[in-house]
Order: C-alpha cells, then structure tokens, then sequence
C-alpha cells in the first residue's frame, strides 16, 4: 500500500435502493435479514475502497434496528472507516428511509462492522492509518475504541465467570427464568 494515511473521505461510499415488496417480511415490513445484507456489502465496498484490499467481514459488532422500513421507501446507507487498527477497520454505517412522496426522512439503523485486509494469498495485510479531520472524526475513533474495549470485556467475562457456582445461580433469581433440577 503506497498511502501510509489516508482520510475518512478516502473512504466514504453513499448507496441507495428502492424497497420492494420482494424484500418484506411476514409482516409487510422490510426483512431485517435483506437490510443486513446490503450493510455487509457496503461495508465491504468501504472498506475496500479505503485499504486498497479485498476485505472480510471479522464480526458485525453492533446492529441497531431503530424504526422500521417500509415498501416503497427510499433507503440510503451510509459507510466510512471510523477506526483502524494493523489490517483491521471498523466501519460505521448509517441507514436512513425517505418516504419518497412525502420527503419525510428516519433513521432506520447504525451499524458497526469490523473488516480485515487481505491479500493476493489470503493473508491479513496492513492498512493506511486514518486521518482525524474534525471533532466529528475523533469522537467516532474513540467510540470504536470504547467498542473494543466492550468485546474484549465479554471475551474475557466468558472466559473467568463461573456460571455454575452458587452465588451465580442465586443471581439468577434476579431475571425472569425458571431453573429445573438445582
């Protein structure tokens, strides 16, 4: 990779789709499932862009499905590199619905999805670092570094936290289970 920084706007990419009625649910509402995929395409397509690399999805860290979408909505996704890391980038992605008759826009959804660079022979491969231009940018870079703090927490809390022990059981008083056979 020749640029050893690039900007956020290096790796900005806007698409928009028509909702069908071939992309509803069983309740007539855009399926969540179909939303999911045109992220991880622009989250491909951005962080491709912005690495110069064909890139993987490593995770989808966070989907937030705000307001539903309907049949006949314009919908427009937002993606740029917010963090980056070796060979990895986060991407955040905004989704927003424009009834197109009446112009009326909502946020529909914001999603986070860690991408990894790669090579010609599959391997990770390093990524340009990333420019901070304006308050907005650095604000961004710090909640992915919150984000990654928050994964590494649940990792290490699956790893130490005894389930099985006896206060951990009574705890579960607290939660709206039933336990059979303790």
């Amino acid at each position: 990779m020749n640029d050893k920084y690039k900007n956020v706007d290096a790796s900005k990419i806007t698409i928009a789709e028509l909702m069908l009625p071939s992309h509803t649910n069983f309740s007539g509402k855009i399926h969540g499932g179909y939303i999911l995929s045109l992220l991880d395409q622009i989250a491909f397509a951005c962080a491709s862009k912005f690495s110069g690399h064909y890139c993987v999805t490593a995770s989808v860290d966070t989907v937030d499905f705000l307001n539903p979408i309907e049949v006949g909505e314009l919908v427009t996704m937002k993606a740029s590199v917010n963090y980056v890391g070796k060979s990895s980038m986060i991407v955040g992605i905004r989704v927003e619905a424009e009834n197109i008759q009446t112009g009326v826009i909502k946020h529909c959804n914001s999603s986070y999805f860690t991408m990894v660079a790669k090579d010609e022979k599959g391997n990770n491969t390093a990524v340009p670092g990333l420019i901070l231009a304006n308050d907005e940018e650095i604000r961004r870079f710090y909640n992915c570094i919150k984000l990654i703090a928050l994964k590494k927490d649940k990792n290490l809390h699956e790893e130490v936290f005894d389930y099985k022990s006896a206060d951990a059981i009574k705890k579960l008083k607290n939660y709206h289970v039933k336990l059979i056979a303790f």
